[in-house]
């Protein structure tokens, strides 16, 4: 009876370590990233310059012998600057309306119930946003093909389309289970997951030969620890019962996850608003 006493004192403290080891797993990473994401940045963004350049030169002369604009010279230029600041506030107001959301949620807020739709609502109006106009040249809206688009030529492009495809995915799951269709851990665990796959994409994600890059890479290096850590802290909330656990304890260690969860996700909202190439 004693020795079972003394396990069960134990497991408050084992559950609160959960967030400290969550912090210290981030700053690790961050501070591993800091040593080698700024010569990777580097090394990727060379290499989609040249294959852009090369592939422009070959593809885009006309009949005078003249090349017409290409998109190096669109990356950096007051249009190209405007037209991506845009779209990442615009997606930036659906991540915001999300983590909104979920706070609602984990905070077991009852008012304005008609909140836990923007959730769904935002992720698909975002997901449509990005397959039309993440892209000047891309298709629908630009000169490019769906399987130009898509061929990975240029990575950039192909990443937004696939953020769009997963946000597009992930809100129509989320509006089934708010409507009572779903209710399988699995399909829970989508957005938080879609959350850690779209941060480990942010640290690989370049603007071509863009005269900011390094202070855009720093902004979705920072944007992507944010993502990867609300991501874990959700799952760590989740599968953090355990039987033995005492129900009081587990009820609020799993509610300090899941509020982080939601933070995260409205604190990255907030930076793609402020987002800036300048």
């Amino acid at each position: 009876m004693i020795k079972d006493e003394q396990k069960m004192s134990m497991i408050p403290s084992t559950i609160s370590m959960w967030p400290y080891r969550l912090v210290v797993g981030i700053l690790f990473f961050q501070v591993l990233w800091g040593i080698i994401g700024e010569e990777l940045s580097l090394h990727l963004s060379q290499a989609w310059a040249e294959s852009t350049i090369n592939e422009k030169r070959m593809n885009h002369q006309d009949h005078s012998g003249v090349g017409i604009r290409s998109s190096e010279q669109w990356e950096g230029s007051p249009e190209g600057v405007a037209y991506s600041e845009f779209n990442h506030a615009f997606a930036g107001m659906g991540v915001l309306l999300a983590g909104l959301s979920e706070l609602r949620a984990v905070m077991g807020w009852q008012a304005l119930a008609w909140f836990r739709w923007l959730l769904p609502t935002s992720l698909i109006g975002s997901g449509i946003f990005l397959l039309i106009w993440s892209d000047h040249e891309a298709w629908p809206i630009g000169t490019w093909t769906v399987a130009e688009t898509l061929s990975g030529k240029d990575p950039e492009m192909l990443q937004h389309k696939i953020f769009g495809v997963l946000a597009l995915s992930v809100g129509t799951v989320e509006w089934f289970l708010r409507k009572g269709k779903l209710y399988h851990l699995f399909w829970r665990a989508l957005l938080p997951g879609f959350a850690l796959v779209g941060g480990l994409m942010l640290f690989i994600h370049m603007h071509g030969p863009h005269p900011a890059s390094h202070h855009i890479q720093t902004y979705h290096n920072i944007m992507g620890i944010l993502a990867l850590t609300g991501g874990l802290a959700w799952f760590g909330g989740e599968f953090m019962h355990r039987p033995s656990v005492l129900p009081h304890t587990l009820s609020q260690s799993r509610s300090v996850l899941k509020i982080l969860w939601a933070l995260f996700v409205v604190t990255i909202g907030i930076q793609l608003l402020f987002y800036s190439e300048l």
